[in-house]
């Protein structure tokens, strides 16, 4: 089976150790703040090769992404990812937001379209004066700051919107053509679709690394919904190892885990040595996972 493309090894891990990646979103409350902090507090000593802050539809979330990655710059030894959308919003307003990143130290942007404003499964339309693509958005930023690295997605499934993988996999290489560096893909749960994807995608001379993006299902049936609507597909053995489980959370996490630690053991196994955990703000699932892949912590972050 084709393997992804290993990135250049930073030294804070092993060599024959995996390189991870977290995703984390914006918190809203004091609550969900200093649940998020305490996330990255047990997170950050696994040395992860950069962490991802989300960036709500059009721009809903763009104050509390740029605090928070302001925040880990400045109280952490973390390297930040910020994301940033087209949505609703004109080139120069998005320009602006690229700039203030930039000022900050950001050197690393999750470049996407984002969902269309009226919800996934809508037509979208783009800014009349905005990014018509996420091409777009990464030519912009490569073109403006060289020393700006920037990852974009990937759809194992083939994203909800394009006629088929053909035409999906133009888009992949239109981002590439634009400056993207790395892709991340949509979250999968079978690795065959994964294996297969990556197959067309070399075939294709896309030769980025497409790093696996893992989501433990803390709570499946809230995960199911989203993961669904967003073109993931949930086999249904996966289903059936959470039946029963709505009202028995402890019974839910330790199924998560490991279904979750299965998955990316297995796609170790077949030479994948970079993930990306979308970590819902948690820590436990992920730990657990990358202490099952030989990560261990090296050494405690700033005082935060």
């Amino acid at each position: 089976m084709t393997e992804v493309t290993p990135p250049a090894t930073d030294g804070r891990r092993a060599p024959e150790s995996p390189d991870i990646s977290f995703e984390f979103f914006p918190p809203k409350t004091e609550e969900m703040e200093k649940s998020l902090w305490g996330t990255i507090n047990r997170l950050a000593p696994l040395g992860p090769n950069f962490v991802s802050v989300t960036y709500g539809a059009g721009g809903s979330t763009r104050e509390r992404t740029h605090s928070t990655i302001a925040r880990i710059l400045a109280e952490t030894n973390l390297t930040p990812a910020a994301h940033l959308t087209c949505v609703n919003a004109p080139r120069g307003e998005i320009d602006d937001v690229v700039a203030r990143y930039h000022e900050v130290g950001v050197r690393h942007i999750v470049a996407l379209r984002g969902d269309p404003t009226t919800g996934i499964g809508t037509a979208y339309v783009a800014h009349p004066d905005g990014y018509q693509t996420s091409a777009e958005l990464v030519a912009s930023i490569r073109k403006r700051y060289p020393d700006m690295e920037v990852s974009v997605s990937a759809y194992p499934e083939k994203h909800p919107e394009s006629p088929d993988f053909d035409a999906d996999i133009d888009m992949l290489q239109a981002k590439v053509d634009a400056g993207a560096s790395r892709a991340i893909t949509q979250v999968f749960f079978d690795n065959d679709l994964y294996f297969r994807y990556l197959d067309r995608v070399r075939k294709r001379g896309i030769d980025i690394p497409v790093v696996p993006g893992i989501m433990p299902m803390h709570n499946f049936k809230q995960a199911r919904g989203f993961v669904t609507r967003a073109g993931t597909t949930v086999p249904d053995w996966l289903a059936e190892k959470f039946e029963g489980l709505d009202d028995d959370p402890e019974t839910r996490k330790l199924v998560a885990a490991t279904v979750a630690a299965g998955q990316v053991q297995k796609l170790a196994k077949h030479g994948v040595d970079t993930f990306h955990f979308y970590t819902m703000n948690r820590a436990d699932l992920v730990f657990a996972i990358s202490h099952l892949l030989g990560i261990r912590p090296q050494g405690a972050q700033k005082a935060a």
